[in-house]
C-alpha cells in the first residue's frame, strides 16, 4: 500500500486553490491518504468545510486525526462528524483496516521525552496536566489492541519521540509530544508512525523498540527537494 502524508495544513479559505492544486495527482501517486492533525486554524467549522471540499475532490481514501489547533474552539465533536460524514475515517483512539493494512490513531498529547517525562506527582494542577497525557496513551493502547492486520501504520499528532522534534528550540521539547505513545507503539509493533505538530523538527527517527517514525508536517515537506505537500511511503 502507498501512504500519501501530510500534517499541519491549518487550512483557511485563501488556501483552497493551492491545496487543491497540491492535492491534484495524489490519487495517481497513492492509494491512501492521511492527514495527521492540525487541519484548521482554529478549529471552526467554516474552516473545516473548504478543506473538506478539496479533499473529497481528490478522490481518495482518507485517514485523519485532529490537532492541538483543531480543538481551539471546544469544537472538535462537530468537527469529526463533518469529516465522518464526508468519508474520511477519523481515528480518536481507535482502529480503521484496509486491503490488509491496519491503521490505529489518536491526538496524543504533550509530556516529554525518556527521562525528561513529566511524571503525576505533585499538585493536583500536575496530576491533571499527566492524567490527559496518560489518557491519550491508553486511547493509543486501545486502538493498536484492536487490529489483526499484518501490518500496521499508527497516525498521531503529537510526536512519540524526541529525534523528530529535534530543529525546535529545545526548552519546548516537553511540548510536542511525549514518550509514553512511543511506549504504546513498542509494545504492539508498527511498520510505520506518522505525526506533525513540530513545524521545524527532524523528518525522521525510530522509537526504541525500532519503529520508524516521520514527521509529516507539512512545512518539513516543502523545504525538501523537491518541495512536497506530502510524502509517500510504501508498506
Amino acid at each position: 500500500m502507498r501512504i500519501a502524508a501530510t500534517a499541519d495544513l491549518h487550512f483557511s479559505g485563501a488556501r483552497q486553490s493551492i491545496l487543491h492544486d497540491q492535492l491534484s495527482n495524489v490519487r495517481n501517486e497513492a492509494d491512501v491518504l492521511v492527514l495527521a492533525g492540525d487541519l484548521t486554524n482554529y478549529g471552526q467549522p467554516d474552516e473545516m468545510e473548504p478543506l473538506l471540499n478539496v479533499v473529497v475532490r481528490s478522490r481518495i481514501p482518507t485517514i485523519a486525526v485532529l490537532g492541538n489547533h483543531d480543538y481551539e474552539s471546544n469544537k472538535q465533536v462537530e468537527l469529526m462528524r463533518m469529516m465522518t460524514g464526508s468519508g474520511i475515517k477519523v481515528l480518536d483512539g481507535t482502529a480503521y483496516e484496509r486491503d490488509g493494512v491496519g491503521f490505529a490513531g489518536t491526538k496524543g498529547f504533550v509530556g516529554g521525552f525518556g527521562r525528561g517525562m513529566l511524571t503525576a506527582f505533585g499538585e493536583t494542577e500536575l496530576k491533571t496536566f499527566v492524567q490527559a497525557s496518560i489518557d491519550e496513551a491508553i486511547k493509543l493502547e486501545r486502538a493498536m489492541a484492536q487490529l489483526r492486520t499484518p501490518k500496521r501504520v499508527v497516525v498521531l499528532h503529537y510526536s512519540p519521540i524526541a529525534a523528530t522534534v529535534v530543529g525546535e528550540a529545545a526548552e519546548i521539547f516537553p511540548f510536542l509530544g511525549t514518550s509514553r505513545l512511543a511506549e504504546v507503539v513498542d509494545r504492539h509493533g508498527a511498520d510505520l508512525v506518522l505525526h506533525g505538530h513540530a513545524h521545524h523538527g527532524a523528518h525522521e527517527g525510530k522509537t526504541a523498540g525500532g519503529s520508524p517514525v516521520y514527521n509529516v508536517a507539512i512545512t518539513l515537506l516543502q523545504a525538501r527537494q523537491p518541495a512536497a505537500a506530502y510524502r509517500v511511503f510504501e508498506v
